[in-house]
């Protein structure tokens, strides 16, 4: 860490080790701030995002009066990025996929033809308004749906192709999106539930002792039994676990992600130099793992411990996340304040109206139909988190939904991707100069 003056102004240079010293005691900041501010907590705010753009805004209140300039070495940055999408890799297991039937394959394709549409309105809205059509697919797909990680991973990657701002606007917008996801998905849920005068399958069985489908009509046992049968599942993802977190399962896993992060380096400086192919190096690094996890379900090579792989993705996900925000240049998004805020309330709208017109009718039109709309509010918008948040709110007052707490989950935190970054990645090719 060094200490001197340039064009008249203090500048305070941090080395690698001090960023990422600063990246952590962020998070920590941030975590402290989700807990005791209630509003942060009630939108399932990241405490990352929280942590990291207090410091931005700190950091525009320097650049705009001259008091002080902060230079980081973000040089861990991606190794950091590159291990949690391994992880996100290594747990898809596609035992658990297959369980979730035909349900799941509807709520799949719903997700990648949001996507679709998500890209669509970016770019259409950003050439509407004179602004580059890149910055429409940030504001699409890659905020939207992608959140943060992708938000962080992306808007470098178009800022090195000459586009101004873009990685500000990539993280403000999946800012939008975490809050705008965790303030519709209740009240979606509660129209539909008013209108159709719809309740929960489980708790009308366990209050009746009965077996009642999910319109509220009396059927046959079919469905509890799916239901049991899909919550002990999802119990037993992991059928070689471990029983706890230890050094050797942290070594084995890291060791994986090593590799997956490799692999997915190589792969992405191929493409780019072979078939001039913009590819993100963690999508290769997310997929080859996901090819390892799914060929150990298989061989049983090594004991797959989740909670150590949760472990591990949830921690590099925070210092991820805390370095991509603490650098954000909040200043190169005064002059695209007007279009972003056009562009994201058009996100909006439209997943609220594909939501109660188009995903609750092709779901069945039933209580589970419902939560799920109230989940793709969360993760179409914002995040897992925030589609795992909008669920229990709503099961906690009108009934449980198994069904919706396995699926929901499997898409927005994997199976989405699967749609969703070969989409971003065309568009990107497509609209770059």
């Amino acid at each position: 860490m060094t200490f001197l003056w340039e064009q008249g102004s203090p500048v305070i240079k941090l080395d690698m080790i001090a960023t990422l010293a600063l990246a952590i005691l962020l998070l920590l900041l941030g975590r402290v701030m989700v807990n005791r501010i209630s509003i942060l907590g009630r939108f399932c705010i990241p405490a990352p995002v929280a942590g990291g753009l207090l410091y931005s805004i700190l950091m525009l209140i320097f650049h705009q009066t001259n008091i002080l300039v902060i230079k980081m070495d973000t040089l861990l940055q991606t190794p950091f990025m590159l291990a949690f999408f391994s992880t996100i890799g290594m747990i898809a297991s596609l035992k658990l996929v297959k369980k979730g039937g035909k349900l799941l394959l509807f709520y799949w394709l719903l997700c990648g033809f949001l996507s679709l549409m998500q890209n669509v309105i970016g770019v259409s809205l950003a050439q509407l308004l004179d602004i580059d059509p890149l910055l429409g697919v940030l504001m699409g797909a890659v905020s939207m749906e992608g959140g943060h990680g992708a938000a962080g991973a992306f808007g470098p990657e178009v800022e090195a192709m000459g586009v101004f701002g873009a990685t500000a606007v990539a993280m403000a917008a999946a800012t939008f999106g975490l809050v705008s996801g965790g303030l519709i998905g209740g009240p979606i849920a509660k129209y539909l539930l008013n209108k159709y005068d719809l309740r929960s399958t489980e708790e009308i069985e366990l209050a009746e002792g009965g077996t009642v489908g999910s319109t509220g009509s009396k059927t046959t046992s079919t469905a509890s039994s799916d239901d049991a049968n899909v919550a002990k599942t999802a119990k037993q993802e992991s059928e070689y676990a471990e029983s706890e977190v230890s050094a050797h399962s942290l070594f084995t896993h890291s060791a994986i992600i090593a590799v997956c992060m490799t692999v997915g380096l190589a792969v992405a400086g191929w493409l780019k130099g072979a078939l001039g192919i913009a590819l993100p190096s963690y999508v290769g690094a997310m997929f080859f793992a996901v090819i390892l996890r799914n060929l150990n379900d298989q061989l049983h090579v090594v004991k797959v411990h989740t909670e150590t792989i949760n472990l591990i993705g949830d921690y590099c996900l925070g210092v991820f996340l805390s370095m991509a925000l603490m650098t954000l240049k909040l200043w190169e998004l005064i002059d695209l304040a007007i279009p972003m805020l056009i562009v994201l309330g058009a996100q909006v709208v439209f997943m609220i109206v594909y939501c109660l017109f188009a995903v609750f009718p092709l779901l069945g039109k039933t209580y589970d139909a419902v939560i799920m709309c109230a989940g793709m509010a969360g993760h179409g918008l914002g995040a897992t988190p925030n589609a795992m948040a909008n669920m229990k709110a709503v099961t906690e007052k009108y009934g449980p939904s198994t069904k919706a707490f396995l699926i929901v989950p499997l898409c927005g935190a994997f199976l989405i991707d699967l749609f969703a970054l070969p989409c971003i990645v065309w568009f990107i090719n497509y609209f770059a100069h």
